[in-house]
């Protein structure tokens, strides 16, 4: 084993620590909480979005839904523009919040979420707004046409404002991160206007927060009037290196890496979906909307538990299936039983510890390959249109071929190309497994500990 515990150490050395580190900062851990806030409303809005494209894919619901569903479909999709339409606003919130409370926290300073949250989206409105030099003045863009509607300055679309949508996610952060360090820095320097104990607290907090939002307000004018007067703004700005990521992360190259980084992670007992997912979701998210206004994005919405990783983690739920049924070790049979009420929900905690599969020589190839295996099937499957790309966020837990069901607006080929992918992961496993099984069965007998 002694090679196996090498690449074991190897990883800790220079994956698990940069990687922890990574994971430790303010920031990130902020994002992760932007991310998991905005899981909620995604995936309502996303399901009136399912509701509404089903007679696509499902043709014979086109006359039902003609006199049903589409009588009222302005009306009920107003939630899909209230969630996806507005996600960066979302994101800008809550890292504002997060961010804030977290410097209040960790650095003991007098800092309040509310008005880092206020202050966050304050400042991003600002940037909204298009803005261009003419003659030495600045004016807010007026543009009508038919691809484009520029009203003072604001874009809009059938969704809403445009760069309120996921388009603008990425400034939002931006935004969220630069007001947060400001307010921080008003506080640090005592930039404040104090209120005496008597006055109440919440109109002491207003006062508090009007020379950081004058401070915000002077500093965000300024990049604007900079990136103005050179043709440009912070959107697009922006957009240049985080449309490379989003294009890398989006190929299968890409996968692949981001695939064997969440799980080399696991392997050394790191949760490697949170830290990982701290930086796709925004992209995923995004790509979600740009597969809704008709593009073939792979790496959208839930395609991770839709189709990479059916059970958690490594793809295990038919290991979970070979455990209860095929199992010949009495501690595997337990385990089993233990483990296949949340694999089918993709939990897999129980067997990533128990079995368990972190620093495990026998179980840690087949943990990288199934997952690998099963995205490049999925990539490739949306890739060559033989499956619709994902259009609709689904609650991660949806079971095997169900949430690629839904996630591609009712086409049944997700689903099937889903329990292909779990029977692949399954194939791959097999071998490991059964050699994993039958060195515990000596074990049981009587022999010698195997790890």
């Amino acid at each position: 084993m002694t090679s196996e515990n090498k690449v074991f150490a190897f990883l800790e050395k220079n994956l698990m620590g940069p990687m922890g580190k990574i994971a430790s900062f303010r920031f990130v851990r902020a994002v992760m909480a932007a991310g998991m806030a905005s899981i909620p409303f995604t995936i309502v809005g996303s399901l009136f979005l399912v509701l509404n494209v089903l007679p696509l894919t499902i043709t014979f619901l086109q006359g039902i839904w003609d006199n049903s569903f589409f009588r009222i479909s302005d009306l009920y999709m107003v939630a899909n523009k209230a969630t996806m339409g507005i996600l960066a606003l979302y994101f800008n919130l809550v890292i504002g919040y997060e961010y804030t409370k977290l410097y209040a926290e960790e650095e003991g300073l007098n800092l309040n979420p509310l008005n880092g949250a206020l202050l966050s989206m304050f400042a991003f409105f600002m940037t909204i707004p298009q803005l261009v030099l003419e003659n030495g003045k600045v004016s807010l863009i007026q543009q009508i046409d038919d691809s484009t509607k520029i009203i003072s300055g604001w874009e809009v679309a059938d969704s809403g404002l445009t760069r309120l949508g996921t388009t603008g996610i990425f400034v939002a952060i931006v935004m969220a991160a630069i007001t947060v360090h400001l307010y921080r820095l008003c506080i640090k320097r005592n930039w404040i206007i104090k209120m005496p104990e008597a006055v109440p607290e919440g109109v002491s907090r207003s006062f508090t927060a009007l020379i950081p939002a004058f401070v915000i307000a002077f500093v965000v004018l300024l990049i604007n009037g900079i990136l103005v007067a050179i043709g440009t703004d912070i959107f697009k700005i922006v957009a240049l290196p985080f449309s490379f990521v989003t294009n890398i992360a989006s190929s299968w190259l890409g996968l692949m890496v981001i695939y064997f980084l969440i799980h080399a992670l696991w392997i050394v007992g790191i949760h490697g979906a949170n830290i990982i997912g701290a930086f796709i979701t925004p992209i995923v998210l995004a790509n979600m909307e740009a597969n809704i206004n008709g593009a073939n994005i792979p790496f959208a919405g839930e395609f991770q538990n839709s189709f990479v990783i059916m059970g958690g983690s490594g793809a295990t739920l038919g290991l979970v299936i070979f455990l209860l049924f095929l199992a010949k070790s009495q501690q595997l049979k337990i385990l089993g039983r233990a483990s296949i009420a949340p694999g089918i929900f993709n939990i897999n905690e129980p067997i990533i510890f128990g079995l368990p599969i972190v620093y495990n020589p026998y179980l840690a190839i087949p943990f990288f390959l199934a997952p690998m295996a099963s995205a490049t099937i999925g990539y490739w499957a949306i890739k060559l249109h033989i499956v619709n790309p994902i259009i609709a966020q689904v609650p991660w837990p949806t079971p095997i071929g169900i949430g690629a069901f839904i996630g591609t607006g009712g086409d049944i080929m997700g689903a099937v190309v889903s329990l292909i992918n779990g029977v692949v992961a399954f194939m791959i496993y097999l071998p490991f497994i059964k050699l994993y099984d039958n060195k515990l069965v000596e074990q049981e007998k009587g022999g010698e500990a195997i790890l």
